[in-house]
C-alpha cells in the first residue's frame, strides 16, 4: 500500500488530516469566517509516500501532464485507495481534458522549455549555461493558474465518480485575472457553477472571457473604512462558508491546489539536459502558491533523483506592493541579529501577523496579475528561499516594462508584464552584478494576453 500512500498536514502547526479525507481543503485549526484562530500560518501540504514510487521515463513523453505524473498526486492516490481503477482515473482525466479543450481551446500538454540565446546575452550569461524559458503562455488561458486548478477538478472528478459528493457545489474564487479565467475554464469543463470575485479594476478581456464561460461575476470595492486586506478574498471566504468550494489557487484555502502547479516542476525535470546543473530558478510571486508548489515539485524530482539538488529560488514581486519580500527582509534582519534561522522559522509559523501583513494601501502595479494583498502562502516560499540560499526581491516599474518587451522579442509570444516578471528580478540581479555568468537559470513566462 505504500505506493498508494499519501496524506494531507499542515505547513505549520503539523496538523495530520485522514488520508481519505473526502474534502482536504484546510487545516481544522485555520481561522474561519468569525473566528479569529490562534494565530498561526495554517497552509495544508501533500505528503506523499516515495518509497516505491518511480519518476516517470522518457517512455512516456508527450503523455498529458495529469496522466504522465498521476502516480505524484494525491488525488490519484486518494481515488485509487477509495477504488477507483488506474485505467478509470486516466479515462477520466483525458476526457476532463477534451472538455477543457472544447471551453477554452487548449488542453494541457507538455509546455516548450528552451534557452533563449538573446535573454542570456541580455543577462551576460554565457553558454553552456543561460537562461532557460518554459513558456507557460501556451498553457490553457495562458497562465500556469490552470494546472492548480486542473488537480483539484480532478479530485471533484473522482469523489462524483466515486459516489463521495454531489456534482452540482458551488464553485468560489477570488481573482484580479489569471487565476479567474482558468477557473471559469476548469469548471466550465468540469461543468459546475462558477462564483467570481473581482476588483473594480479587473481587466476587461479577462470579464469577457468570464462572461463567455459561464461564470458569476461580482466586483468588490474597498471601503474607506475597511480593514486591510483584499475586499475581493472576504467576499470569497464568506461564500466558502455557505457552502461553496474553494476553487482558488491559494494554498491558504485550499491545500489540494499547489498539487496541480507541481507538475511544471516535473516536466522540467523530465526535460532538463543531463549535463548541466540547474542553478537558479526565478518565479513572480503574488500570492505564493506557485512558487510553493513549484520548489516542492522540484524537492519530489530531487528525492526520486530526476535531478541533483534543489535549485535557488529568486521570488520576485512588485515594488508596488511587495508583503512576501517586507517579511523576508524582516526575518533577514532578525537573522543577521544574531537569532538561528531554525528558530526564525517556527516563529513565522506560530506568529504569522509578526511577518506576513496585508499591504495598507491598494497594490499597483504594470505586473496587475502579482498584486495580492498578502502573500497567503508565504511560509513555504521562505523556507524554499532560506533551504535553497535565494533571495525575494522587489523591482521597480522599469524593470517590467522592460522584462516584458525584452521577453516579447526573444521569444514572439504575447506575454504580459506578469508573465516577464521573473525576468524583471534576473534583470536588477544582473544590475547588480549578482549574476554568476557560468549560471543555468530557469525562468517562467507565464501570463499571455488573451
Amino acid at each position: 500500500m505504500s505506493a498508494l500512500a499519501s496524506r494531507l498536514v499542515c505547513g505549520g502547526c503539523g496538523t495530520a488530516l485522514a488520508p481519505d479525507e473526502p474534502r482536504p481543503w484546510r487545516c481544522p485549526r485555520a481561522p474561519s469566517g468569525e473566528q479569529e484562530g490562534d494565530g498561526g500560518d495554517h497552509v495544508l501540504q501533500v505528503q506523499l509516500d516515495l518509497s516505491s514510487t518511480r519518476f516517470p521515463d522518457d517512455a512516456d513523453e508527450g503523455e498529458h501532464p495529469f496522466v504522465r505524473y498521476r502516480e505524484l498526486l494525491h488525488a490519484w492516490r486518494f481515488a485509487r485507495r477509495a477504488g477507483m481503477a488506474d485505467a478509470d482515473w486516466v479515462a477520466m482525466a483525458r476526457e476532463l481534458g477534451a472538455a477543457l479543450r472544447d471551453a477554452c481551446g487548449r488542453d494541457f500538454a507538455p509546455t516548450p522549455l528552451a534557452r533563449s540565446d538573446a535573454l542570456s546575452d541580455t543577462l551576460g550569461l554565457r553558454a553552456p549555461g543561460g537562461l532557460w524559458l518554459k513558456d507557460e503562455t501556451a498553457s490553457p488561458t495562458h497562465s500556469h493558474k490552470g494546472r492548480h486548478l486542473f488537480g483539484l477538478a480532478l479530485h471533484l472528478a473522482a469523489l462524483e465518480r466515486l459516489g463521495l459528493s454531489a456534482g452540482d457545489e458551488r464553485l468560489a474564487i477570488a481573482s484580479c485575472g489569471n487565476a479567474a479565467a482558468a477557473a471559469a475554464a476548469v469548471a466550465r469543463a468540469l461543468g459546475r457553477p462558477l462564483d467570481v470575485f473581482v476588483p473594480t479594476w479587473a481587466d476587461a478581456e479577462v470579464l469577457r472571457t468570464l462572461e463567455q464561460l459561464g461564470a458569476r461575476v461580482a466586483v468588490c470595492e474597498r471601503a474607506p473604512d475597511a480593514p486591510p486586506g483584499d475586499p475581493c478574498v472576504r467576499a470569497f471566504r464568506a461564500a466558502v462558508a455557505d457552502g461553496a468550494v474553494p476553487f482558488t489557487c491559494q494554498g491558504t484555502e485550499n491545500g489540494l491546489v499547489l498539487e496541480g502547479g507541481q507538475t511544471l516542476a516535473f516536466e522540467v525535470a523530465a526535460a532538463w539536459p543531463a549535463d548541466r546543473t540547474l542553478d537558479r530558478v526565478a518565479l513572480q510571486v503574488g500570492g505564493g502558491a506557485w512558487a510553493s508548489s513549484v520548489m516542492r515539485g522540484f524537492a519530489v524530482a530531487v528525492a526520486l533523483g530526476a535531478l541533483p539538488r534543489v535549485p535557488e529560488l529568486l521570488a520576485v514581486q512588485a515594488e508596488g506592493g511587495h508583503p512576501l519580500v517586507r517579511a523576508w527582509e524582516q526575518l533577514c534582519t532578525e537573522a543577521a541579529a544574531g537569532a538561528a534561522v531554525d528558530d526564525l522559522l517556527a516563529r513565522a509559523a506560530r506568529e504569522r501577523a509578526r511577518y506576513m501583513r496585508p499591504w495598507e494601501t491598494e497594490p499597483r502595479s504594470l505586473a496587475t496579475g502579482i498584486l495580492d494583498d498578502e502573500t497567503y502562502d508565504w511560509l513555504a516560499v521562505v523556507r524554499a528561499l532560506a533551504a535553497t540560499g535565494g533571495e525575494a526581491i522587489a523591482v521597480p516599474e522599469e524593470a517590467l516594462a522592460r522584462a516584458r518587451d525584452l521577453a516579447r522579442d526573444a521569444t514572439g509570444t504575447r506575454v504580459t508584464h506578469t508573465g516577464a516578471a521573473g525576468i524583471a528580478g534576473l534583470l536588477v540581479q544582473a544590475q547588480r552584478g549578482e549574476l554568476r555568468p557560468d549560471e543555468t537559470i530557469l525562468a517562467a513566462l507565464s501570463g499571455g494576453e488573451r
